[in-house]
């Protein structure tokens, strides 16, 4: 264990011996470390430092998951400790219920995982094609009714989440610096290249920023919802379905979304064609276009149709998607075993392709 995760455990949990600390899988966040932490007594927690000494995206996250549990039909780890402003800033949570969707993706159709079956109930109704690809798609489509079960309720305007209000009935309201939506997005721009771990690209930035900045007009109407900011595979918890809907407190999909430290408040069409991306993409390849489709149809059985715009600024954020690969190609190099000369050639004509693509609508 490193001196920074010891800080903030001895912090939060003075006294309470550790038995092991385990590894969460890779991370492509240069600003955090994350670990599972094992007691002595047998109970578990994961414990998230930000090494860089930046203790607002470990405010943002405990503000919005205290609000996600507290007043929104949703799912969301336990809050168990947190100080962003401590040397060390940490945030330490329960676990989430169910199984990785990253594990439960790639074991469909397996005997098992983990000792664990995969039975039919973990994705509901299955129909389709096939056995792997109807769970797979019966999947999809939960994640999708569950981003648009976040996406329900509007804001006033967009803006950053700094924190917590306290309501006149009693509850909690989040706490936001009000902004235009494209000076939010612009600021999401940048925490992207803060946790960065490649400046191989770093004039993609610009590209993309002057994408945004000639397209306000365009972004400026768009409707405000919380965004979750980071829809991954290993960001999803699910849990098993009976017919009385999902086992225990996971929400009406019995979807558990973690990792919420890029959370904003903004348009719900950006997180959805995020999600796409991140569930669906590789670096320069599309998924299947039936995977897509089922998790629109989530969206929009839940939603009664996709975000109001969605179609007109599509476009924009998949310029902005590009910083996925562009700030991290070290990572990709790494991940797809490939040249990096290779990879930044790609994205460069890419990104070109991209904008092209806003350019002439």
């Amino acid at each position: 264990m490193d001196d920074a995760l010891a800080t903030a455990l001895s912090d939060a949990f003075s006294g309470r011996p550790v038995e092991r600390v385990t590894g969460v899988g890779p991370s492509w966040n240069g600003a955090n470390e994350t670990v599972g932490v094992v007691f002595s007594d047998g109970a578990r927690v994961f414990c998230k430092v930000a090494i860089d000494g930046d203790g607002r995206r470990i405010a943002r996250e405990r503000a919005v998951l205290r609000y996600v549990t507290d007043e929104r039909p949703l799912a969301a780890p336990e809050v168990l400790a947190a100080d962003p402003d401590a040397a060390v800033p940490y945030l330490i949570t329960a676990p989430a219920p169910g199984r990785e969707l990253s594990d439960l993706w790639e074991a469909v159709g397996d005997e098992s995982l983990g000792g664990e079956p995969v039975s039919d109930s973990i994705a509901g109704e299955v129909t389709g094609d096939g056995p792997r690809d109807a769970i797979r798609t019966a999947l999809l489509r939960r994640v999708g009714a569950t981003l648009a079960t976040l996406h329900t309720e509007r804001f006033e305007t967009a803006g950053e989440t700094v924190g917590l209000d306290a309501t006149a009935d009693g509850g909690t309201a989040l706490a936001i610096e009000a902004a235009p939506w494209p000076d939010v997005l612009l600021a999401t721009i940048e925490r992207t290249r803060e946790i960065g771990t490649s400046d191989r690209l770093a004039s993609h930035y610009d590209a993309v920023i002057d994408c945004v900045e000639s397209n306000r007009d365009r972004l400026r109407d768009a409707p405000a919802a919380l965004l979750h900011g980071d829809v991954a595979m290993p960001n999803l918890f699910v849990t098993e379905e009976s017919a009385d809907g999902p086992e225990g407190d996971a929400g009406p999909d019995g979807v558990v979304p973690i990792d919420w430290e890029l959370a904003h408040v903004g348009d719900p069409a950006r997180d959805l064609v995020r999600a796409e991306d991140q569930l669906l993409n590789g670096f320069d390849t599309v998924g299947p276009e039936r995977f897509a489709e089922a998790l629109y149809a989530g969206y929009r059985e839940r939603a009664g149709g996709l975000p109001p715009g969605f179609d007109d600024r599509r476009s924009i954020y998949r310029v902005v998607r590009m910083l996925g690969r562009s700030g991290f190609v070290d990572q990709w190099s790494t991940y797809l075993d490939e040249p990096t000369a290779s990879l930044v050639e790609r994205a460069d004509a890419e990104l070109e392709a991209r904008l092209d693509a806003v350019w002439r609508e």
